[in-house]
């Protein structure tokens, strides 16, 4: 193409643009840098576009599109798109295997993905961000939750009262105040609770756990509202 154009110039063409050989070697640089970006991330979504590097990646993916679930719990049939979360619910669920450690306070987890989250507990570490007001979560389901707020979508209603919920998960609690159940039962002194995060927040009244820690002083808490309170004494009002 480039040499059509000098062809032209020869025979007495008289280009607007004097720069015709400069924007086409900046057009082939502009390729050149192009090219290693798609090598490293060649497989495409048809469907949102966004890149990955592995073929199999892209598969898992695809998943998050189809709700394609292909790997199954032969214990009690839930089923997953992806491996590892199986092989973490039968951990979790069906085994009680708890191989990752946490090595600050000893705690484990049936999965690596739930250390890492419970070790921003200790670092303090917040890294998702809501894009609309600013504030900062240490987990990514914190923050969907938390984009609720904004949007005041809530489309999961209680067919007792009829309150509404962001999340199914929220609905799902709330029934418990209509029937009274409580599953989850302490396996040291048989109390009972309607919230998974309730018993392990008693369970610490046995353990003397305390996972929350003051960054100013070290004193440490077995529940993080009661870190909140004592993270106020800390604060100096400055005078006027």
């Amino acid at each position: 193409m480039l040499e059509t154009y000098r062809n032209l110039t020869t025979i007495g063409y008289s280009w607007e643009d004097h720069n015709i050989e400069e924007h086409f070697q900046s057009s082939r640089q502009h390729k050149r840098h192009e090219k290693p970006q798609n090598r490293l991330k060649p497989y495409e979504c048809n469907e949102c576009g966004k890149a990955f590097a592995h073929r199999g990646a892209l598969k898992r993916h695809k998943r998050t599109h189809t709700g394609e679930k292909p790997f199954k719990c032969n214990q009690c049939g839930k089923a997953f798109a992806v491996h590892t979360s199986l092989q973490v619910h039968v951990r979790r669920t069906h085994t009680g295997e708890k191989p990752y450690e946490c090595n600050q306070c000893g705690k484990a987890f049936a999965g690596r993905p739930h250390l890492h989250s419970h070790e921003r507990i200790h670092t303090g570490e917040k890294p998702f961000e809501c894009n609309q007001c600013g504030k900062a979560f240490a987990q990514q389901s914190t923050l969907k939750m938390h984009m609720k707020t904004h949007n005041g979508e809530k489309p999961y209603d209680c067919n007792q009262c009829g309150k509404a919920f962001a999340y199914p998960s929220f609905l799902k609690y709330h029934k418990r105040t209509h029937t009274g159940e409580k599953p989850f039962e302490c396996n040291q002194c048989g109390k009972a609770f309607a919230r998974h995060s309730t018993l392990q927040k008693h369970k610490r009244t046995h353990t003397g756990e305390k996972p929350y820690d003051n960054n100013q002083c070290g004193k440490a808490f077995a529940d993080r509202s009661n870190l909140k309170m004592h993270e106020r004494t800390h604060i100096v009002e400055k005078p006027y």
